[in-house]
């Protein structure tokens, strides 16, 4: 069984830098990819809190990009090429719409980073997630579509209320 959210994580940051990409070269690519990658990895662990929640995704596949590639009308893109699509299986709809929250809004972010550090998945390790929680002038610049409100709205909004329930002091996360 997989106990690893590594490929989920990788798709759909992929995702969201492919629907909301960096607006510069390769350096501003690399931060906006960063950004994303870092908004994904707390949203998947929120989500996924134990390994054995990783491990049923795992088994069971987390949904794919349909839904997602509809609302930002990417839907069709990728055309006849099924190695082109192969990559979008293993997006995760709720995920993308968390970590689609956590960009756009501080708030979230800080309790979300804050519900994830004594899990499972840091196992005791400290993990900074700088550019997520306190991105730089040359972040936003860099991750300007990935961050914008309005853009990331629709996205954002699937899943919104799931996340705010899952961050509310009644609702712990498993151990």
């Amino acid at each position: 069984m997989l106990e690893d959210l590594s490929p989920l994580i990788a798709a759909t940051a992929q995702w969201l830098t492919s629907a909301y990409p960096s607006s510069g070269g390769a350096l501003a690519s690399v931060l906006c990819e960063v950004q994303a990658r870092q908004a994904v990895t707390v949203a998947a662990w929120l989500r996924y809190p134990t390994p054995m929640d990783a491990a049923l995704v795992g088994m069971a596949g987390p949904g794919g990009s349909a839904r997602l590639d509809w609302i930002s009308g990417a839907d069709g893109v990728e055309g006849d090429d099924p190695d082109a699509y192969a990559w979008r299986t293993w997006v995760d709809e709720v995920v993308a719409s968390w970590a689609a929250c956590l960009l756009t809004d501080p708030e979230l972010v800080g309790l979300a980073v804050a519900a994830v550090a004594d899990s499972a998945h840091t196992a005791g390790t400290p993990i900074e997630f700088r550019r997520l929680v306190e991105p730089d002038e040359r972040d936003r610049r860099a991750a300007a579509l990935l961050r914008h409100p309005d853009l990331l709205a629709p996205v954002a909004a699937l899943h919104r209320a799931e996340l705010l329930d899952r961050l509310s002091p009644e609702q712990p996360l498993a151990a």
